[in-house]
């Protein structure tokens, strides 16, 4: 095969572990995913290969190598700067745990390897000659844009559970169909991913929401109702995720994972609170929760202030201005852009009522104009107002270092040291 979607050091270096193999009178070949991307004219990150050669021998013929998991055949061969993982053919039996085979046996048969694999689009193979393998018909699978289990699609997902999160996320990223049968065999076996960790449905649920057709993604999900079947807390039945797809019909659109996420809790109704805690459940990492935690946060004060000022209210639009000025000090104008990005989206936009209005546009007007937006853009410090007040340091600082801050935000002074010095001490003055 010639590799145009490859980078052309990699598959020069692979194509130098095979041949070594090959040579020492082993047979190698490429295998699973980088043979299916290349197929499909999609860029290839990185290259597995299948050997009949035992993972001692492997070990033996390279100069550089890891135990990645020999128990299991594997061995990372290091060449050039890049690393392989070269895997002995294998079959496996006894799923215990509905993840890991119990047992491993080493073949020499390279379809008998393919027969163990997920999906046939994954049960490809190619020769340094350029020939594919392709036993279970995955080139055709590939050409119909379709998902479809090696063998039976029950025992496949009782083998592995996760293979079923697997599934939807092959079919979401590549914008393929499921196969009827291997569909049917997701359903009856959706159970068993209360066996899967949490860690690995979520690494799964973030490569399905964060690509390219997250909308086709979440539609499987919802239909299959798999994730309630999940260790992890999902408190929405299938009514709420039915209503939500109309909210999420944009997020595509959303370039930010973690706006995706934002906007999938929103559509779901979750406040800030609760999407913080799903997501720590979730394990989601740290600065995930807190962004998608801060766009929502914002989104309560928009809606609150929304809520606040009828329509028609005398100077309506100002006070939403000023209210929105607060929202942005207060949890970042990284996460105000956040929401307002999210709410673009929105099949109904929140235009805000009062004199003029103010939707989303007049909101990021508001939110370029201000001239800063954190205590460390202020002209003065703390200490400058403790040194010009002649009080003791202590809670008052930080709270008249803030109204100073909205007060230079939201226009109502300039941000030069001695208008706010002296706004310092009309504020001192009249508390």
């Amino acid at each position: 095969m010639k590799w145009s979607m490859a980078p052309a050091g990699m598959a020069e270096a692979a194509g130098k572990v095979v041949r070594r193999l090959i040579d020492q009178g082993h047979e190698a070949y490429w295998v699973g995913g980088c043979v299916r991307d290349e197929l499909l004219s999609r860029p290839v990150h990185d290259m597995d290969l299948t050997t009949s050669a035992l993972p001692e021998e492997v070990l033996a013929l390279f100069e550089r190598t890891v135990p990645t998991g020999l128990q299991h055949g594997t061995v990372t061969v290091l060449l050039d700067g890049f690393g392989f993982e070269v895997t002995t053919y294998r079959t496996e039996s006894g799923y215990a745990d509905h993840r890991r085979p119990e047992q491993v046996f080493f073949v020499r048969d390279v379809k008998e390897d393919l027969r163990r694999r997920d999906f046939t689009i994954n049960a490809i193979c190619c020769g340094a000659d350029g020939k594919l393998t392709d036993p279970f018909g995955g080139a055709e699978d590939l050409r119909r844009k379709r998902v479809r289990c090696v063998g039976a699609a029950e025992e496949r997902f009782d083998e592995d559970a996760l293979r079923m999160l697997r599934c939807v996320r092959f079919a979401a990223v590549l914008d393929f169909a499921i196969a009827k049968n291997t569909w049917r065999g997701l359903l009856r076996q959706r159970d068993q991913l209360a066996h899967i960790a949490v860690e690995r449905v979520r690494a799964e649920l973030e490569r399905i929401v964060e690509g390219p057709h997250p909308l086709r993604g979440l539609g499987m999900l919802a239909r299959s109702s798999l994730l309630a079947r999940g260790k992890a807390p999902f408190p929405w039945t299938g009514p709420d995720l039915a209503a939500a797809a109309a909210s999420t019909a944009g997020i595509g659109e959303l370039q930010s994972a973690h706006l995706r996420w934002a906007l999938l809790l929103h559509a779901l109704k979750q406040s800030a609170g609760e999407a913080d805690e799903l997501l720590r459940a979730w394990t989601f990492p740290g600065a995930t929760r807190i962004a998608v935690a801060r766009v929502l946060r914002v989104r309560e004060a928009w809606t609150a202030a929304l809520q606040e000022v009828p329509p028609g209210t005398p100077g309506g639009t100002e006070t939403l201005r000023r209210r929105w000025i607060a929202a942005v000090l207060d949890q970042g104008p990284q996460a105000a852009a956040g929401w307002l990005a999210v709410l673009r989206v929105l099949p109904e936009e929140g235009a805000a009522p009062g004199d003029g209005g103010g939707g989303p546009d007049a909101a990021g007007e508001w939110l370029s104009r201000m001239p800063l937006s954190s205590l460390a853009e202020l002209a003065v410090s703390g200490g400058d107002l403790a040194e010009l007040l002649q009080k003791r340091p202590g809670p008052w600082v930080g709270q008249l270092l803030q109204k100073l801050l909205f007060a230079a935000a939201a226009g109502d002074i300039s941000n030069e040291r001695q208008v706010l010095l002296q706004e310092a001490k009309r504020m001192d003055g009249y508390e």
